[in-house]
């Protein structure tokens, strides 16, 4: 095995409240703080040459898993083992001095992947062209944008001839074309017997590159296996599959937990399917059991894609008895979000993790923004630099 994780768990401690001094300090002894499981008991083994997604939703635990891989956290419980040269691209900008260079970050971004200065010598012009900066390859790299980080840093990352390639989401980052250039490096890297692990939301993607996906929900592996089914069991998890194939991924749970419905009411508790951004909103999941259960109640206001813009979850699972019963989700203030998405509800078993319930609904929750220009508002700065005068500023804020 390549890669292998034995029980691996990671705890972090969320402190409640921070002594102001060393007297108060003292005085209350212990800091006070809350434990939050990330990971638990996650055995996982890899083989040379696979390449695997790592998929989940939003908080499931997956970059904290690849992070783990990487060395760059230590699991609270559990062992790691890798095999071979590993390099990573876990974070926008992970690893970078954004008071040195970009040629300087690319020698001491190899050197702690193990290479020697000869060899960054002979790699660096393909590192280069690679990441496509030209002459901003001597300029600090806090003045890159964020696809000049993440050109960088995946140059340097497949550059330095690694064993295993772990990559998270930043890929998301780049244009089009250096994402083309990307996929076709890591096709390389496949053709050569290499082992990948991707992190991603972009499920075509995962189902296009990798021949395995290991699906996570709430620090726990749901499934392992092709990752065509792995897909499908997120789909399911996330609600945006179809009732049929949901119900096949909670097996014989689908039976026991039926979703009735889902309605949504603004602040006065009218009905409405259509809000502002800033408004606050009411949704409102009837479910129906033949048996009590401890649930995990979710639901999904995804956009084009299936994309999941925002996702609605009971901190923990909740105790439902016999019959039918309300689940009330309430946003004080929507996203600044422009656009119509759809709505999904997906239920899983609190001990276990499996799918229990997904339903997909037909209407629509309608978002104004009053921006008017694409799906968020962004605050930016035109220029406007009439021949041989100084730049005109005009800064645009949201509004």
């Amino acid at each position: 095995m390549v890669v292998r994780a034995a029980g691996v768990s990671k705890r972090f401690s969320a402190y409640t409240h921070r002594p102001t001094s060393i007297k108060e300090r003292l005085v209350r002894g212990r800091l006070e703080h809350d434990d939050f499981w990330a990971l638990r008991d996650i055995t996982l083994d890899i083989e040379a040459g696979q390449t695997v997604g790592l998929i989940g939703a939003n908080g499931s635990g997956k970059s904290t898993l690849l992070k783990i891989l990487a060395g760059i956290l230590r699991p609270t419980a559990g062992a790691v083992d890798v095999t071979g040269r590993t390099a990573s691209l876990l974070e926008l900008g992970a690893g970078f001095n954004g008071e040195l260079t970009g040629r300087e970050n690319v020698y001491l971004n190899a050197a702690m992947l193990g290479l020697t200065r000869r060899e960054v010598d002979s790699l660096f012009d393909d590192i280069v062209e690679f990441a496509e900066l030209g002459n901003f390859i001597d300029g600090a790299v806090k003045h890159y944008s964020s696809g000049m980080y993440v050109r960088l840093g995946f140059a340097v990352a497949v550059h330095v001839d690694p064993d295993v390639l772990l990559v998270d989401e930043v890929l998301a980052v780049g244009d089009e074309a250096f994402a083309a250039k990307c996929l076709a490096k890591i096709s390389e890297f496949q053709a050569e017997g290499r082992t990948i692990l991707v992190v991603s939301h972009s499920l075509d993607m995962i189902q296009a590159v990798c021949d395995r996906a290991v699906v996570l929900s709430a620090g726990r592996v749901i499934h392992d296996g092709a990752a065509d089914e792995g897909v499908q069991v997120l789909r399911a998890v996330l609600s945006t599959a179809t009732q049929k194939r949901a119900e096949e991924a909670g097996s014989d749970q689908a039976s026991v937990v039926a979703c009735l419905g889902v309605e949504l009411f603004d602040r006065g508790g009218r009905p409405h399917m259509e809000a502002a951004a800033g408004d606050g909103i009411r949704l409102h999941v009837r479910l129906r059991l033949e048996e009590p259960r401890s649930l995990v109640v979710r639901v999904v206001i995804t956009g084009h894609f299936d994309l999941p813009m925002f996702v609605l979850q009971t901190p923990t699972a909740v105790e439902l008895p016999i019959g039918e019963s309300e689940v009330i989700f309430t946003v004080d203030q929507l996203p600044p979000l422009e656009g119509t998405f759809s709505l999904a509800v997906g239920v899983e078993d609190g001990r276990g993790g499996s799918v229990a319930a997904a339903a997909r609904y037909e209407h629509r929750l309608h978002i104004r923004s009053g921006h008017g220009h694409g799906l968020l508002a962004v605050p930016h700065i035109a220029a406007v630099r009439p021949a041989g005068g100084a730049a005109v500023i005009s800064p645009k804020a949201p509004t």
